[in-house]
């Protein structure tokens, strides 16, 4: 799983026709898949060796840590792809001087920094939670599970988290949507069969990776409290934290004539 992330973060890096504001997005979420996997994998492996299945507090620490850190970091790199689509789409004549080499970088740096308060903020305040006498997590260490470990009220609890949900997950999607509502008024002035492919080959592929990745995690932090069962449960989050990123590459790179053309020119 790691190698097919990492290969396509290598091939974005020596191809210098794929060093456009778009492939640089793109390298930075190949990147952020290839830890997200890292993540999630080794522990999943590990626990496969014997009947335990268990996990050390401090392990489950870090997997909280790193794995909310890098899933929020997404929710806002997904969200400036649409942009960045919204802006090759719609001004196509201004695309250089909007989506500038510094401009992207600081979009990019917003991304990072944004997973990296998240995860200190909920993180922090989710592993302070008094747990008393034997409870076991039959999930992985993420926020919602973990919360419902406390022998407290959690009513504040999952407000806050309501909120932080609320400003990484659905406030996202509300611009992703925005974004590529412009874009579909803006190819439908065109009456050209060729245009119309040329916006679903440039946007297809975000668009897919945008369903993959929000539709489980907004199942996992959006429901109420106990609306899915355990394996349900499991089985969402290891979609959104391994599948998806797994899949993420192969859905760009299989899409994309530019990135096989580069593939193809670096095994020459």
């Amino acid at each position: 799983n790691n190698e097919t992330s990492g290969g396509d973060f290598i091939l974005l890096g020596f191809s210098d026709q794929l060093h456009t504001p778009m492939y640089f997005f793109l390298t930075n979420l190949s990147s952020l898949d290839l830890c997200f996997t890292t993540s999630i994998v080794p522990q999943l492996l590990w626990n496969r060796k014997g009947p335990a299945k268990t996990i050390t507090p401090t392990g489950c620490a870090i997997q909280l840590y790193v794995s909310l850190s890098l899933g929020s970091t997404e929710c806002v790199l997904l969200t400036i792809m649409a942009f960045d689509r919204y802006v090759a789409v719609c001004r196509p004549l201004n695309y250089t001087s909007i989506m500038h080499p510094s401009f992207c970088k600081a979009l990019a740096g917003v991304a990072w920094l944004s997973g990296v308060g998240n995860t200190l903020i909920q993180g922090t305040i989710t592993l302070r939670l008094p747990r008393c006498g034997h409870r076991h997590l039959h999930h992985f260490c993420e926020v919602p599970a973990m919360i419902k470990l406390a022998c407290v009220d959690i009513q504040a609890n999952e407000v806050q988290l309501f909120v932080a949900t609320l400003v990484l997950l659905l406030l996202p999607v509300a611009l992703i949507l925005v974004s590529y509502g412009f874009i579909v008024q803006a190819v439908m002035k065109i009456k050209s069969v060729q245009a119309w492919r040329k916006a679903l080959g440039t946007c297809g592929s975000h668009l897919l990776v945008v369903f993959l990745f929000f539709g489980p995690s907004s199942a996992i932090y959006i429901q109420p409290k106990r609306s899915y069962g355990r394996s349900q449960g499991k089985f969402l989050t290891l979609f959104y934290t391994v599948v998806t990123p797994t899949l993420n590459p192969l859905i760009y790179t299989l899409r994309n004539k530019d990135v096989k053309g580069a593939l193809g020119r670096l095994l020459r």
